[in-house]
């Protein structure tokens, strides 16, 4: 499956089930680690865990296996490893504290300004 292909999956299983804040990031021209991130709030921690667990099951149901869950036994932030697609599930307080997004478009702005 072709990496944006995995990321419209991860988004529409995300959406399925009501994601909050959705925010898919095309981080190619940052990191090798992978195409996409995608990030997203849960309302609850079995919100968090419900989200984070949908994503799995149809991404394996696409014939993607995930490289590695983590966090799922707390629910505050959990995070899917589909290789091309890394995807954060959190909860609001802890996605506030470590503002991926902004992280990472730092990140992005200092490499602009190297090139």
């Amino acid at each position: 499956m072709q990496a944006e292909d995995l990321k419209d999956l991860v988004v529409a299983s995300l959406e399925e089930l009501k994601g909050v804040e959705l925010n898919a990031l095309d981080v190619r021209e940052s990191t090798s680690i992978t195409d996409y991130m995608v990030v997203v709030s849960g309302t609850s921690n079995r919100h968090v865990k419900s989200l984070a667990d949908n994503v799995a099951l149809n991404a394996k149901k696409a014939g993607v296996q995930a490289l590695g869950i983590e966090g799922d036994d707390v629910g505050e932030w959990v995070l899917v490893d589909l290789g091309d697609v890394v995807v954060h599930v959190m909860l609001p307080k802890i996605r506030d504290f470590y503002n991926l997004e902004k992280l990472w478009s730092e990140f992005e702005n200092l490499r602009a300004k190297e090139s």
